[in-house]
């Protein structure tokens, strides 16, 4: 029997790059839907805690989520090291490359 693997649908808003997020810089304390774990504060200024915080909203946040915490460009300079699930780094690739942002 071949393994499937995970997958869960991720929500990606179709306006995302339209204007920059909502909360770009600071320190920033996830919702629990996103920091399940209970370790919900990072620095959006640090940037290691600033890719931390664009894995788990790319990965557990909704649309609005994604508004709020997520700037087009930012992710796009931090795409190749970002750590994302396999089913998470694919959906969010065949959305980039929909819009010709990676290749």
């Amino acid at each position: 029997m071949d393994a499937v693997g995970f997958w869960r649908h991720v929500d990606i808003p179709d306006d995302l790059g339209e204007r920059p997020a909502a909360i770009r810089t600071g320190l920033v304390k996830l919702p629990n839907h996103i920091a399940w774990s209970g370790q919900g504060e990072y620095d959006l200024d640090d940037p290691r805690g600033r890719e931390r915080v664009y894995e788990l909203v790319m990965t557990e946040g909704n649309e609005d989520d994604m508004r709020a915490y997520v700037d087009l460009d930012v992710l796009l300079s931090m795409w190749d090291t970002m750590r994302l699930a396999p089913h998470v780094r694919d959906q969010w690739a065949e959305h980039l490359r929909s819009h010709g942002l990676i290749a």
